[in-house]
C-alpha cells in the first residue's frame, strides 16, 4: 500500500507540483528561458530595464534585481527574432542617364542587431527598411549610363548597401548582402523595338 501511495505522490509532484512551481516562479519573474537566435526585452513602467540575447535559462533577479518581480504586473516582455531574414524588391523604377525607364530587382538580407531600437524607434522597421532600400536604389542608381546599369551589378549593389546601411542601424537592423538581381526595361514598347533590332 505504501508503495502505491509513493507512486501516486511521485506522480502528483512530477506532473502537477513541478509545473505549478515553475509557473509560480515565472509569475514572480524569477527566471526566463531565451531560445536560440531570440532576444527578450524587459520593460517596466514603459522603460527598457534589460535585454537578454544569450540562449538558455536566466535568473532575472540576478540580472535585473528585485525590480524583476514587478515586470509581470507593471511591465512587459518582448521577444524579438534575431534570425537572418531576406527580402526581394521587384522592378524598382529608375531612369538611366539616357532617360530610359529601367526596373531594378534588389535582393537584400538583414537581421536585428539592436532589439530595443527595433521595437521602439520605429513603428514599422521592416516596412521602413523596405522603403529605404527602394529610395536608396533611386538615389544611387538613377542617371547611371545605361551600359553601366546592364554590366556593373556589383558596383550598383555596393552603392545601394552604402546608402541603406547607416539609416538601418538607427532602427536596430543590420544590413548584410545586397545584390542587384535583375535589370530590365520598364517600357514594353522600347523592349520590342530592341528585340526587333536584334532579330534584324
Amino acid at each position: 500500500m505504501s508503495f502505491l501511495m509513493s507512486i501516486v505522490v511521485g506522480f502528483l509532484i512530477c506532473f502537477i507540483g513541478v509545473p505549478a512551481a515553475l509557473a509560480t516562479a515565472r509569475a514572480f519573474g524569477l527566471y526566463t528561458i531565451v531560445e536560440e537566435r531570440r532576444c527578450k526585452v524587459f520593460t517596466l513602467f514603459g522603460e527598457v530595464i534589460g535585454t537578454i540575447d544569450e540562449p538558455g535559462l536566466h535568473f532575472l533577479w540576478a540580472k535585473l534585481g528585485l525590480q524583476a518581480a514587478l515586470i509581470p504586473i507593471f511591465g512587459k516582455v518582448y521577444t524579438v527574432d534575431l534570425r537572418l531574414d531576406q527580402e526581394y524588391l521587384r522592378s524598382q523604377a529608375v531612369n538611366s542617364e539616357e532617360g530610359a525607364p529601367m526596373g531594378i530587382g534588389i535582393w537584400y538580407e538583414m537581421w536585428v542587431k539592436d532589439a530595443s531600437s527595433f521595437l521602439f524607434k520605429n513603428a514599422d522597421p521592416r516596412g521602413s527598411l523596405r522603403g529605404n532600400v527602394s529610395n536608396a536604389a533611386v538615389r544611387a542608381l538613377s542617371n547611371m549610363r545605361l551600359g553601366d546599369m546592364l554590366e556593373t551589378r556589383h558596383v550598383m549593389s555596393q552603392a545601394v548597401r552604402n546608402e541603406v546601411g547607416p539609416r538601418s542601424v538607427e532602427w536596430g537592423y543590420h544590413i548584410g548582402s545586397v545584390y542587384i538581381r535583375k535589370v530590365h526595361f520598364r517600357d514594353q514598347t522600347m523592349t520590342r523595338q530592341i528585340e526587333e533590332k536584334v532579330v534584324n
